[in-house]
């Protein structure tokens, strides 16, 4: 068995494999923190709640009423995505124009509250979500088995991450978008209907939050802290790649998957805390982040 590094290839490449699940999962969380940071200037802390959310919605559908995992998917995005809409009109929109820090602490209030309110109900535990059938064993790569539901992961991110930036990067829709960020006025004179093109940007953005949570669910158990764990990491992916960066926000969240994959390898006591050694060297070389148009 070849080694690099005293570290047999098979475990090597199978640690590659998690960090690009992992990847792949911070990329559809950073993408949605990215375009509200950048569309609507809000630091979007609840992201993480939503993600929860997501992953509850699963379960419950499933638990509750037997809807499949295919229509989970679909399913639990939308219900998170109205509730995100409901929470843009009543709160957000006060605070387009004034400092982040509203925004910050009104979202990290919520998150606690959605939370907590989960924890009370569910209790602090992991809820199970079982495989799919459909999505059951493996494909055999010579080197290593991989799983056939990790390879559906990985396939199913990256092709909404890149669906989504050419609709913001390469559409007319986008262009709207990014008009009525930088002057509402001028778009709204055209006949735009500004404020609800905000509010289903927000929308959808807590959607992928949703879709992701929904994704994780038969890898991770459904518990309400799983949000709070991942989004310090999702927001130093934002930071390193460019606050408001879309594509930089995938590319650094999939690099990052990877380092952390290695890390885990070589020196796994130092796993925890990689991202957050690049995000300072980051900060430190170019503090507007490798993608950003600013840098």
């Amino acid at each position: 068995m070849t080694d690099i590094f005293g570290v047999p290839i098979v475990v090597l490449l199978g640690q590659l494999l998690l960090g690009l699940i992992n990847g792949s999962f911070y990329a559809l969380l950073s993408l949605g923190l990215a375009i509200i940071f950048g569309m609507l200037n809000v630091i979007n802390f609840a992201h993480g709640a939503f993600y929860m959310l997501g992953g509850f919605a699963a379960w419950l559908l499933l638990s509750a009423l037997g809807i499949g995992y295919w229509e989970t998917l679909i399913a639990a995005p939308l219900m998170v995505g109205a509730l995100g809409a409901v929470v843009e009109r009543l709160f957000l929109k006060r605070l387009y124009r004034v400092d982040h820090l509203y925004s910050l602490l009104l979202t990290f209030g919520i998150a606690l509250m959605l939370e907590g309110l989960f924890r009370h109900v569910y209790g602090a535990a992991g809820k199970p979500y079982p495989i799919p059938p459909s999505l059951t064993g493996g494909i055999n790569l010579g080197f290593m088995f991989l799983p056939m539901y990790r390879a559906w992961v990985i396939v199913a991110s990256l092709a909404v991450c890149i669906a989504t930036w050419l609709a913001i990067e390469r559409t007319k829709l986008g262009a709207y978008l990014r008009a009525a960020t930088e002057n509402p006025g001028l778009v709204q004179a055209f006949g735009i209907n500004v404020p609800f093109m905000l509010t289903a940007t927000y929308a959808f953005c807590v959607g992928l939050a949703g879709f992701a949570g929904a994704l994780a669910a038969p890898l991770y158990q459904v518990s309400p802290g799983m949000g709070s764990s991942v989004i310090i990491v999702v927001f130093a992916v934002v930071v390193i790649g460019g606050m408001g960066s879309i594509g930089g926000a995938i590319v650094t969240a999939l690099a990052l998957g990877i380092i952390e994959g290695l890390t885990k390898t070589f020196y796994p006591a130092a796993s925890s805390i990689a991202v957050f050694v690049v995000m300072v060297l980051v900060i430190l070389i170019r503090p507007s982040g490798l993608f950003s148009r600013e840098a």
